[in-house]
């Protein structure tokens, strides 16, 4: 007996299991059984086909290109009337995936490297005396360096004096938007995506032999979803804000075209999709103009431009039919059904209140009958 042990063991690793199936009248795991086999069958036709489109190999990383032009003219009243165009209040006039629309301003003209007041609106020039003033020393927050006076800035402030463009930039905010008619200018944003892996490319533009059609259209999402001229007001609207309102302090705005392709449907029906959202409500930045006077000094024009940035990003995906994903989706439907039967085994096996007998009926050794001659010994 001392060496049947590993005789044993040798004889357990080389048994071979198969499968013995059992015919349970059991209504409680047979409807389990059921309602696991369907919903895995919904799963399957439902989300991974349907909605996952799990059959299709993907392309989640176009490539994009993005050009802008904004349109439309505005007449700006003041001491003298001035028309502004695309080539004033486009910045730069030829965008690509950000341009910036000029909607209010403020202008310090003639100004020339000097000596002035500083503003009494900055706090680090207020002064009373010349010893409030270093020489030296910037004004924080200011428009130039120190000389060392305290001057009369006005009746009521002084100020120190400072060496920089004088006069120092005016800060009077008008109080409504000076480019006001900008609403109803128009941008035009030109987007072609290309998805490498399938060689496909698109672009978000109506091909027509109409050389009117891109003067005259605008863009409608359900009337005409082609054309890809955006009225600034609708824009506006639909990241949730009033154009009076952004216009006047300047904001960002974000514009999102996302692009859902289905390879295995004509190219016709590949089109994107456009969102807006409100990014930032305040945006502004200086510029200046320069030019000498008759007395060979060097003279310029600032101004403190206010006004909408649109910044456009591009997304999307592509999917065109693949035996590999395709057979990788429908092998996991298969296992997860494999899975069903062997949860319902379980419970059959551990939780039924006949588990005992049905664990007998399914497990069962089957031993090969003996020699006669070990009969007869």
């Amino acid at each position: 007996m001392a060496g049947a042990g590993p005789g044993l063991a040798l004889g357990g690793l080389l048994d071979y299991k198969t499968a013995k199936f059992a015919l349970t009248r059991n209504r409680r795991v047979g409807l389990l059984h059921r309602l696991l086999q369907l919903g895995v069958l919904g799963y399957l036709l439902g989300w991974v086909l349907l909605v996952r489109k799990g059959y299709q190999d993907t392309d989640r990383a176009p490539r994009a290109a993005v050009v802008t032009k904004l349109k439309g003219a505005a007449a700006v009243a003041g001491t003298s009337r001035r028309l502004w165009d695309a080539a004033d209040y486009a910045r730069p006039p030829q965008g690509e995936d950000v341009i910036f629309l000029v909607t209010n301003f403020i202008a310090t003209a003639q100004q020339a490297q000097g000596t002035c007041p500083e503003s009494a609106a900055v706090l680090d020039a207020v002064c009373t005396e010349d010893a409030d003033c270093p020489m030296g020393n910037p004004v924080a927050r200011g428009n130039g360096i120190k000389t060392g006076k305290c001057v009369m800035f006005n009746t009521t402030h002084s100020t120190c004096e400072i060496y920089g463009w004088c006069p120092v930039e005016n800060s009077t905010l008008p109080r409504k938007p000076l480019l006001a008619e900008a609403e109803n200018f128009t941008l035009f944003i030109k987007n072609t995506v290309h998805f490498t892996k399938f060689n496909f490319s698109k672009c978000n533009t109506l091909q027509t032999n109409d050389p009117t059609y891109f003067k005259t259209c605008l863009y409608d999402s359900f009337f005409s979803p082609s054309c890809p001229v955006f009225r600034v007001r609708d824009m506006v609207e639909a990241a949730g804000e009033t154009f009076g309102d952004l216009a006047l302090l300047g904001g960002s705005i974000g514009v999102r075209i996302e692009w859902d392709c289905d390879l295995d449907q004509p190219a016709a029906r590949c089109q994107p999709q456009y969102s807006f959202s409100l990014q930032d409500r305040s945006y502004n930045f200086r510029t200046a103009s320069y030019y000498w006077d008759s007395q060979r000094q060097l003279h310029r024009n600032l101004l403190k431009l206010y006004g909408i940035r649109f910044d456009i990003s591009v997304h999307g995906q592509a999917g065109k039919f693949s035996i590999v994903p395709a057979a990788v989706s429908i092998g996991t439907g298969i296992a997860f059904f494999g899975a069903a039967t062997v949860l319902c085994d379980l419970v059959l096996l551990y939780l039924d209140a006949k588990a005992e007998f049905y664990w007998k009926e399914k497990f069962e050794e089957a031993k090969p009958p003996k020699c006669k001659t070990e009969a007869a010994a």
